[in-house]
């Protein structure tokens, strides 16, 4: 009996891959073997990526709401710890964007945790 080597899925999974490689420069693009293991870096980069960007919005509000409550004389923590202890629940997101965009907002909640 003759081996089968199931040529069209194989294909199809190649097409794959190089449709993922294209816009890479030089072989990377072309190669299979080089565009398979670019491609493979790639999504490892991106998976890697996702996580990261989490982390580095939380640092951002963080920095944009200390800059913003040191305006008005307080650290950080001393607010972030006055939110908790009067029971207001806005999140680091909301609180970047009112000291951002909204900075009149943002001195209320000041005001109303001193």
């Amino acid at each position: 009996m003759p081996r089968s080597v199931n040529a069209v899925a194989s294909r199809a999974r190649r097409k794959k891959v190089m449709k993922q490689a294209k816009g890479f420069f030089g072989r990377r693009k072309n190669v299979w073997t080089v565009a398979k293991n670019a491609v493979e870096k790639a999504m490892q980069y991106a998976y890697r990526g996702r996580k990261e960007k989490k982390r580095n919005f939380r640092s951002l509000w963080i920095t944009r709401i200390n800059a913003g409550t040191r305006e008005h004389g307080m650290s950080y923590s001393q607010f972030m710890g006055a939110l908790k202890k009067n029971n207001i629940e806005l999140n680091r997101k909301v609180l970047a964007d009112l000291a951002m965009n909204h900075p009149e907002a943002f001195k209320a909640v000041v005001d109303q945790v001193k």
